[in-house]
């Protein structure tokens, strides 16, 4: 495990996350499968999603939100694992954010033709907290910019087992995913795993 400083906020930690915190991620996708949610607009996003937690983040023609509740179901969304939280308190802790106490835990699964547009996480309430994001399975080609659209980004590969940290003066910074490198990996085959863990109230 190293520890990169990739601009002001931003923390990556390469082959951070352990096979406990994968083999936490699937049992959630056990029990509540990914689906590819419905943006406001009315377009399928390429991403399959789903959620952990108190409190999950949906989005269909109502807007962006987060809920108590699988709009699928109609029950609560699976409980964090602790090896999630844990990694995820540890990794802000590492990276100059304590006591972060994870609300959501995004569950996005891609394929080698999911994309992420650039975006800002912004949905929140608390955006003193960060956002931390891990990496399971394909590597992928991941890009973070300003907090405003249009202006110099960085990009940089996301192996498995990688953990970002972005917060502070990057809290809103643009960030998203250009592609899923090819390959296959010997879990998860052709697929990327990718957790988000956010402070929402």
């Amino acid at each position: 495990m190293s520890r990169l400083t990739v601009g002001p906020g931003i923390t990556l930690f390469k082959a951070l996350a352990g096979d406990a915190v994968l083999q936490a991620a699937l049992a959630v996708i056990e029990a509540s499968p990914p689906r590819k949610m419905l943006t406001p607009g009315g377009k399928a996003m390429s991403v399959a999603m789903t959620n952990c937690g108190p409190l999950g983040w949906v989005t269909d023609r109502d807007g962006y939100r987060y809920v108590s509740d699988d709009p699928s179901t109609g029950r609560p969304w699976p409980a964090m694992p602790a090896p999630m939280a844990e990694l995820a308190a540890a990794a802000a802790e590492a990276s100059s954010f304590p006591g972060f106490v994870p609300e959501a835990c995004l569950v996005n699964l891609y394929d080698t033709e999911s994309r992420m547009g650039a975006h800002q996480d912004r949905d929140e309430r608390d955006r003193a907290a960060p956002i931390v994001s891990v990496s399971f399975g394909l590597s992928a080609r991941f890009r973070i910019g300003g907090t405003s659209r249009g202006g110099p980004t960085l990009s940089f590969v996301l192996d498995h087992g990688d953990v970002l940290v972005f917060g502070g003066p990057a809290r809103l910074a643009y960030h998203g995913v250009d592609r899923v490198l090819p390959g296959r990996h010997a879990t998860l085959g052709a697929q990327r795993i990718n957790l988000t863990f956010r402070r929402v109230t």
